[in-house]
């Protein structure tokens, strides 16, 4: 229970928290002029987490989970400690995402090999196949409505099933299954993300483009790239998107090797601008996948560089402008 505050601003902070908080990746608020350290900290080199890492995933609790490429293995970090406190494997080879519930549940990408979607149980520690695919799920979400979303890249589309159905095999929500670049199609779609308002973000690969696919709608809107209505920047390949509190885009252009951000003025580029291709602390090398912890920072699986790297959030840029999920919750706690 709880009282509605008079306060619009508040209010409005209200809101946003609890939309925010129904969602398990963290999605902080920044202010407009947010910067990271452009070099960036190894966090897992690849003794730690094999050859080619493709998907990592941060949950609220700042807990880290990183998939093994070819290890058949679920790397977790509990609050970042510095050495992984617990291993979870599995039959799954080659996943290219990952998904983590509030719950503690791991949704994980088995389709390369075995077409079908792994969830594994947090209560019983047990693997279970949640979805049937035709291809490698490239991105992976679990929206509020517990519904679960795979974005089929060799197949041309996004696929999504209701959790709580028996029924294995998922319905089409976007693209029509064939490449194309028209507003019903995608083109090799990679990472995506679904909002608090259920509408489904894709980062359409080969397109060079970020499509937005309002909710029950087949036409996408382009938010960024090529055939955008105000291009501010130039992707190539994008793979890996999040939205923050705010609803701004952050891309991982993955053939530039850089990080995009969004802000109420338009896009720019965060960590790898002008770097180009390698192996230095403020390079990327083809890298597949971002989260941000609860402190704003970023996480990217480096995938090329076999690597996780951590581009920390200078909290200083915003000078006391910004207020991540948990600086808002604990301010609305002294009314």
């Amino acid at each position: 229970m709880f009282i509605k505050m008079k306060i619009s601003s508040i209010w409005i902070f209200f809101c946003l928290i609890n939309s925010i908080l129904a969602n398990s990746s963290n999605q902080p608020i920044f202010c407009s002029n947010a910067t990271w350290n452009p070099k960036g900290i190894t966090f897992a080199d690849e003794t730690i987490v094999g050859t080619w890492p493709s998907t990592l995933f941060i949950d609220t609790n700042n807990t880290i989970y990183v998939a093994s490429y070819i290890k058949k293995e679920i790397l977790i970090w509990f609050n970042q400690s510095s050495n992984s406190t617990k291993i979870i494997r599995g039959d799954f080879l080659y996943p290219k995402s990952m998904f983590v519930t509030n719950l503690g549940d791991i949704f994980i990408d088995n389709g390369g090999v075995n077409n079908q979607v792994d969830k594994w149980i947090s209560k019983n520690e047990t693997f279970i196949n949640m979805m049937n695919v035709d291809s490698i799920c490239f991105g992976l979400f679990v929206d509020q409505n517990n519904s679960l979303y795979c974005s089929m890249g060799n197949e041309h589309k996004i696929v999504k099933k209701w959790l709580n159905d028996i029924e294995v095999t998922p319905t089409t929500v976007a693209g029509n299954g064939t490449e194309g670049s028209a507003p019903n199609q995608l083109f090799h779609p990679r990472g995506i993300f679904i909002d608090d308002n259920f509408d489904l973000y894709v980062a359409d690969n080969w397109n060079n483009r970020i499509q937005k696919f309002e909710f029950g709608k087949s036409n996408g809107i382009t938010k960024a790239g090529k055939g955008s209505f105000n291009v501010t920047i130039q992707l190539r390949y994008p793979c890996g998107i999040i939205l923050d509190g705010n609803k701004y885009l952050f891309i991982l252009d993955h053939q530039n090797s850089r990080i995009i951000g969004e802000n109420e003025n338009s896009f720019r580029c965060l960590v790898g601008c002008y770097a180009g291709l390698g192996s230095q602390s403020h390079q990327l090398y083809f890298p597949s996948t971002l989260s941000f912890d609860i402190d704003g920072n970023i996480f990217v699986s480096d995938t090329n560089n076999h690597r996780i790297q951590k581009f920390i959030f200078e909290k200083d840029s915003c000078q006391n402008q910004t207020s991540t999920t948990n600086q808002i919750k604990q301010s609305l706690e002294k009314f």
